[in-house]
Parts: C-alpha cells; structure tokens; sequence
C-alpha cells in the first residue's frame, strides 16, 4: 500500500538537517521504498510503498522513527522527536454510554464525549491532509482522518445526539441485515461482520471500515462521540473484500494496528478538537482494554547474528541498532535479550527477523560480496533436488515433442474426480468453475485439448500439485506430472512408451504394468510394489498417463552401473506359449527371467489372441553356452510357466 506523507509534517517529529532527497534515499535502502517525492502547492510531499507486514509505517511518527534511525546510522545527524500531549483539564463526569463488547473479536475500546462546534478546519490542517490524497470535509472529520496519518490508528467520529442511546453493543453481524454507509451506498452484511448495535437492534457504525449515515455528524452537530476501536484483523478483512468497501480505515485495521496506540490517538484527537473545534470534555475517558498484546522477548546470540549475516558486527552495534527502533535491549557477554514493541508483535518473532532488522540498518551495501564456500557446492546433491528433477523431466518431454501446460488448480464438479465429499472445497470461491482443488490433473489437461480441438495432434504435459483432504486446515499437496496425446491411428503403448523413456531417465527400474484398478483399457504402474500412477486409453485418439512425481523422485537415482563388454556370444531365442489373456505379460517376463542368470533380456516380441512370443536372450560372462545348457533352462522356463500361469508351449 501506497501512502503519502508531508515533509513539513514529518519534520515535527523528525529533526535533521537532511535534504528531501536524503531522506528518500536513506528510507529506501533501509526501510521503505521512496517512490518519488513530489510537489503539492508549498509542500513537497513523499510518496511511499509501504508493504503489508509494516503498519506501524503507515504513518507520519511512524516514517518519523524509521528516517531517524537512517539517517544516523548512514552519518547524517537526525533525532526522532515522541509525540507529546498535553491533556488539560478532565471532565469528572461519568461516560453516559454503557459499551457491551464481544472480547473474542474486540482487542480495546477508547472514546470519550466532547462539546464542539463544526466549522471549517485551519488551513495547515486542509493542506496537510489534501497534500496527503485526504480530502478535507470539516474540522470533526478532518481530525479523525488527521490522527490517523499522524499516529496510525484509524478513529471514528459521531453525532452523539443522533445516536439516542445508552448502550452500546459490539457484536457480529447476522446474515441479511442491511446498513447505509456515509457514502451512501446500501450493503448487505454476511454473518460476521464487527458492528456497532445502538441498543434498538440499529447498526450505527461498521466498526474498523466505515461509518454509517445515521450516526454521521452534521452542520447541526453539537456534542460528539470520539470513538476509537481496536478489533480482530481477519474479520475486518473479510468484512472489507466481501462488501468491496477498500476505506484506508480498513486497510490500516486488515494488518494489525498496535492497540496501544488507540489511547494515544484518543488524547491527540482530544487535544485537536479543544485547538481546533472549542472541544470540551463532557465525559470521563473510556478505556475498555480486554486483549493486551503478549510481550515477546527473543534472545539471540553474537555468533547466530554474525553467521546469518556474513560479517562480524559488534553486539554494541546491534544493540545501539535495535534499541533506536523502539526495541528493548538486555546486554549479555555474548548475546542479546531482545523485547519487541507493541507495535512489531506481527512481524519480529524469530531470531531471523531481529537479525533482519539489524542488517537492513547497519546497511546491505557493507557486507562484502564473496562466493560460498567450493566444499558446500561440491557437497550439492542434485537426485535430492526436487527442481532437478522437474527440469529433467520436463527437458525430455520437450525432446519427445511435448508441450508444456500450466492450468489453474482449481476446478468446478463437473470436472471433478469422484464425490464431491472427498475434495477439498474452497470456503470463498470467486466462481462456482473454481470451488473445488482437484485430485488429478487429468481433467484440466483435458479442458486444453477441448479448446485446441481443431488441432489433429497434440502432445501436452503438466507438473503441478494435485490435493487430497486430510485432517486439520491444510489439505495434502502431492506433486503429480501427466500427460495426454491426441493423434489418429493412437494405442495404449504410444503412451506406455513414454511412461518406460521417463522411468529408464530417472534411472528406475523394476517396472511393473498391471491391469488397471480403475477399469476400461489401461494399466496401472508400479516400481517392486510401489504405486507410481496410471496410463488410460480414453478414447480411439486420446491417451493419457499420470504418475505420481514425489514417488518418481524417492525412487529416482542417478547412479550408473558399469560392466565390462562380455566376451562371449549371447543366443537367441523365440518362445511361443498359449496362455490366458488375462495374465499380464510383465508377470510372465518376470517369471522368465526367474529361471536363470543366464537369461540377461526377455521382452514380448509377438502377441496374437491368447498365444504369446518372448524374445529371450542367454548369455554367460564365463563361456559359450551350449545347446543342452539352453534347452534345460528352456525347460525350467515351460515348467514354471504352465504351473504358476497355465501357460503352455504353443506348437
């Protein structure tokens, strides 16, 4: 998210001499990116990406900390001034509003009651907050939205007497009911939604993203409501992207905003409203705060800091480093006791995000450029890296005329594999083409061969996960590679063919084709006894295969076996036996070659009804084999087979 902020506004929080350009350069290369800076009317203004995992940085003081400690650390004098407040005097009246919240979804609530008036707001008020891509409504208004870009903590305002309760209630929506937005625009809440409740079954606010008409203020108004909230962040997200409504509000609150910033906000936007509006406390302060953050403490050593990052930085640095950004340090001989702010409790955890914290400061430009080490790359192992494998794969399909597809991994039921109770369903699917994650991916390749229906052959391929259920959040992921051809004049064995090439590259052996589980003319694959995946023969011009990848790469090996030329002649043989069709043929090879070591090689060479020709070679690597030698072990061969297969020798 993008975000602008005012240089003269920064600068009450930021002292230093430093130029704009200074500040943009020192930001970018240590915390945020300085898009470009710019010019609107008098004030030069930054434009900021700020990425999601940072919204303490959504904010003047926020850039404020940050530039302070760049700029020092790159030898540029710069100090971040706090914010401070001054509260004056209190109102001992008691808070006229009871607030019943749901503590499973709301973290804190702060709000107080002030007498105001409405009016246009002060000039430097209008040009910061239209400088910043704000725009300027009226002084109740404008200092919500101004202590949010200040502080970082979204606010909300309302018309007290509009609201005509005294109870407040923050619950979830129900499914249906209906809410006008300040914009205007009509929506109809999902169940879940965080809202505010008047008392009378009305929403008044829809809390964390946008207020709603009939709680607004107005020219009328005289007495407010300063409101700030501190919910749950997941359900302010799905509440957002389901309505459609992207508030600045709502994007702040969607990544975690730092509940203790909520009273700070409070007494900013109090002392505006007294500067600004002729604000006067008519309520005590309500400080609702039933979901503290946990205080999060990681201890690190010097050697973990300086083995991740490559150099030796001295703890002092790191400490100096660390504490400059809010952190709190304990100094051992050799390690740090790191305690991480409020306002960090969503992204520093772990001993490598305090080190990243330390190096983007101390500056990447300072670790020096060296190559690893030769032994770790002489140690790599390419038959235990998954995307070797997926490259050599895919490399020799190329070669084979394949070519490569990328489908999306979720499908509608009707190209669904099996019940629809056995797949894993999406919670939200954008469409109902696109509400499973498939099981296979043979439909999606598929869908590609319907729409290049005009083509006469085709020959495509996909590695990809496919997703079974399992228990817990996360479904199973298995990495699946298939393939289908398309030609005329096409058979079980062009595919069959391919599925041997694949398995003799990736160095497996022992393969074993079966009669398919699934029915219809196809088999299944098995390495010894382990399932590897199917080939299918669906129709007169299609054929497909798809094997399982993560069992391709456990069994894959890249070692070679060399043996020395066999100095004496191989004989050759033909062996023709009756026997049922049923009886797969890699049984009766294997049962041939069985018999005798002497056999090195025996493949089908002929197939007619239920008579069956096995090429068979003999070979010894000690002499000449002789004509006895061959006809005994042609006999153990007829012997075995007739017994364990009924196969007879055909005359």
């Amino acid at each position: 998210m993008n975000i602008k902020i005012v240089d003269s506004w920064l600068r009450e929080y930021l002292k230093t001499k430093a130029t704009p350009e200074q500040i943009a350069e020192e930001l970018s290369l240590s915390a945020v990116s300085v898009e470009r800076i710019e010019k609107f009317d008098q004030e030069i203004v930054y434009d900021i990406e700020v990425t999601s995992n940072r919204p303490d940085l959504m904010s003047v003081i926020g850039i404020a900390r940050e530039a302070a400690v760049a700029l020092s650390e790159s030898g540029t004098a710069a100090k971040f001034n706090p914010l401070k407040q001054t509260l004056g005097e209190n109102s001992e009246k008691p808070f006229p509003i009871k607030i019943i919240s749901d503590e499973s979804i709301v973290n804190r609530i702060c709000a107080v009651v002030l007498d105001v008036s409405i009016k246009e707001s002060p000039k430097y008020i209008k040009e910061r907050l239209e400088a910043s891509g704000i725009r300027s409504l009226n002084n109740l208004i404008d200092v919500t939205n101004y202590v949010m870009r200040e502080i970082g903590h979204p606010t909300h305002v309302f018309d007290f007497d509009r609201l005509d309760t005294n109870t407040l209630t923050i619950r979830k929506s129900k499914e249906g009911e209906k809410i006008i937005t300040l914009d205007g625009k009509t929506h109809i809440l999902k169940e879940g939604a965080i809202v505010a409740d008047n008392g009378k079954n009305e929403i008044i606010d829809l809390l964390g993203i946008m207020g709603t008409a009939n709680s607004v203020v107005t020219e009328k108004t005289k007495k407010i409501l300063f409101f700030i909230d501190n919910n749950e962040p997941f359900l302010i997200r799905k509440t957002s992207m389901n309505l459609g409504i992207r508030s600045e509000a709502a994007i702040l609150n969607e990544k975690g905003v730092d509940p203790e910033l909520a009273i700070e906000t409070l007494f900013r936007g109090i002392e505006l409203y007294k500067e600004i509006a002729n604000g006067n406390n008519v309520s005590k302060i309500l400080d609702v705060y039933s979901k503290k953050p946990t205080k999060q403490t990681v201890k690190i050593t010097k050697e973990k800091i300086d083995s991740i990052i490559g150099i030796d930085i001295p703890l002092k640095k790191s400490s100096d480093i660390l504490e400059k950004l809010g952190f709190d340090i304990l100094t051992n001989e050799n390690s740090l006791s790191v305690t991480v702010p409020s306002f960090r409790n969503n992204d520093v955890s772990l001993e490598e995000d305090v080190i990243e914290e330390i190096i983007r400061v101390f500056g990447y430009g300072n670790i020096q450029s060296l190559l690893p080490p030769l032994s770790e790359i002489e140690s790599y192992k390419p038959d235990s890296d998954e995307f070797f494998w997926e490259n050599r794969a895919k490399k020799a399909l190329k070669y084979w005329g394949f070519t490569e597809v990328y489908t999306y991994s979720f499908v509608s039921e009707d190209m669904l594999e099996g019940p629809t109770s056995d797949a894993v369903t999406l919670e939200n699917p954008l469409t109902v083409d696109f509400a499973y994650m498939r099981k296979t991916l043979i439909p999606s390749l598929l869908a590609v061969i319907k729409e290049n229906k005009n083509r006469e052959e085709i020959k495509i391929f996909e590695i990809a996960n496919v997703y079974g259920k399992r228990e817990g959040n996360l479904p199973d992921e298995i990495l699946t590679i298939a393939g289908i051809i398309k030609k005329q004049k096409i058979s079980f064995f062009d595919a069959k063919g391919v599925v041997e090439q694949l398995l003799e590259d990736f160095g497996i052996k022992k393969i074993n084709f079966k009669i398919s589980h699934k029915g219809g003319l196809g088999a299944s694959i098995y390495v010894e006894k382990d399932y590897l995946g199917e080939i299918e023969m669906l129709e007169n011009d299609l054929v497909d295969f798809e094997l399982n990848f993560e069992e391709l790469i456990k069994q894959g090996s890249l070692k070679k076996t060399y043996k020395s030329f066999n100095k004496y002649p191989p004989v050759f043989e033909d062996l023709a036996v009756a026997v049922d069709i049923d009886v797969p043929t890699f049984d009766l090879i294997s049962g041939i070659k069985k018999q005798s070591d002497l056999i090195i090689d025996v493949y089908l060479l002929d197939q007619y009804e239920k008579n069956r020709t096995f090429h068979i070679t003999y070979q010894s690597p000690e002499k000449s084999l002789s004509s006895k030698e061959i006809s005994e072990i042609r006999e153990k061969i007829l012997s075995s087979l007739l017994k364990n297969f009924g196969a007879r020798p055909k005359n």
